[in-house]
């Protein structure tokens, strides 16, 4: 009877082992998705992005200051810095909260982890080249208000029912510095700082998060809240944050503007839906602990949010060169132009998940640039039409999208 019994033990060994070997048993985590940007621990929302309102808070009161005439150089580089030329407290701003916060909007200017950590050269440029745009509305616009602009003449333009005021080359300083800013601040601290893995991944991320384990005094982990900092540049001044698509594109007058904008055009519908869906999943698997989801999802807000820069870019390089070949001359075509000039400056923070880089180099952009507007020594005053589209051809190309699609 023993006999008969060895055969039996010794079959089951094998089973026993590879059972204990097979990867295949460990379960994946279960991410579960909520319909909204709703997430909570112990009975507390683990959801914190006051940083990021409170910059676009700033930024709001910043780039309304650039139309008022009775502001100095001073008070505009005070509201960017949050301090005074040597460091000093000041108070900018309207509101007293926004008075006493220790943020500011110069300190998150071309300060992503992926492009800046190792780059003080550029960042120091692009922050340079945005305090330029304030100065200058000061020093050449402000001073020329009431000024009829011409050629190499600062001054103001009639443009419909609206009034444009430009530099002596046609731009708009604040309308390059609102759209150099969706990707200097916006873009690039969210889907190249608070969504890169250097971030997401820093110190003991992972195994904090795996263990459930809050940052001191917070209910929420630090990966956690990174990925909620990503979403505040996009969401974060929405009446209701958790559920934002009802009034996306009329919550600020950067990221989200833009992205509701594209969204309306029918050839990109639903992109809106699409990065808040990957905001919300993301977050979800981070919850779960399933790091390779989340990275999927990073993948589709890198690519999606990029896209929103290239879309208006193009779109408005449209309208200035139709407006270039219209009857009332040049000067039509600048407030389209000069919000072109700011998307196009923005390119370099995009980023192509498929190899880590922007989709267009800062060379690149600068190159852009020269073409749109530097290369004229009257600047949009001596831009043509073919030129202007032909810019907005190769950067539709190389997003993958068609000229036209974007210039509807």
């Amino acid at each position: 009877m023993t006999m008969t019994r060895f055969p039996a033990l010794f079959l089951l060994f094998p089973i026993l082992f590879t059972g204990c070997k097979d990867d295949d048993d460990v379960p994946a985590p279960i991410v579960e998705v909520p319909d909204s940007y709703t997430f909570s621990r112990g009975g507390q929302s683990t959801v914190a992005f006051d940083g990021q309102s409170t910059r676009i808070a700033m930024a709001e009161e910043l780039v309304a200051a650039l139309r008022d005439t009775s502001r100095t150089e001073a008070e505009l580089l005070a509201m960017y810095r949050n301090e005074g030329p040597n460091g000093e407290d000041v108070a900018p701003f309207s509101t007293e909260m926004l008075n006493a916060s220790d943020k500011s909007i110069r300190s998150k200017v071309a300060a992503g982890a992926d492009y800046f950590a190792a780059n003080v050269t550029d960042a120091a440029a692009i922050r340079s080249t945005l305090e330029s745009h304030l100065s200058r509305q000061v020093t050449e616009v402000f001073p020329a208000w009431n000024t009829l602009a011409q050629a190499g003449q600062a001054g103001q333009i009639a443009d419909g029912t609206s009034t444009r005021y430009v530099n002596a080359g046609g731009l708009e300083y604040n309308q390059a510095f609102a759209k150099s800013l969706i990707g200097a601040l916006m873009l690039d601290q969210a889907i190249n700082n608070y969504l890169s893995p250097a971030v997401l991944d820093g110190g003991q991320n992972r195994e904090d998060q795996v263990a459930g384990t809050p940052e001191a005094g917070q209910s929420y982990t630090t990966m956690e809240h990174e990925w909620d900092e990503a979403y505040g540049y996009v969401f974060g001044a929405a009446p209701d944050a958790a559920s934002p698509l009802a009034t996306v594109g009329e919550d600020d007058r950067f990221l989200n503007e833009y992205l509701g904008q594209v969204d309306r055009d029918a050839d990109f519908a639903g992109i809106a839906e699409t990065v808040f869906r990957a905001f919300v999943r993301g977050r979800a698997a981070i919850v779960a602990g399933d790091f390779t989801e989340r990275d999927a999802q990073t993948d589709i807000l890198q690519a999606q949010l990029s896209k929103v820069i290239a879309v208006r870019g193009t779109f408005y390089l449209a309208r200035g060169a139709d407006a270039l070949e219209s009857p009332t001359g040049p000067q039509a075509s600048f407030h389209a132009l000069s919000e072109a000039y700011g998307f196009v400056y923005s390119l370099q923070f995009t980023q192509d998940p498929a190899t880590g880089a922007p989709y267009f180099t800062r060379q690149e952009v600068l190159g852009l640039l020269d073409r749109l507007y530097t290369d004229s020594a009257d600047g949009f005053w001596g831009v043509d039409a073919a030129s202007v589209r032909a810019l907005g051809e190769e950067i539709a190309s190389r997003f993958g999208f068609s000229f036209s699609a974007a210039a509807n």
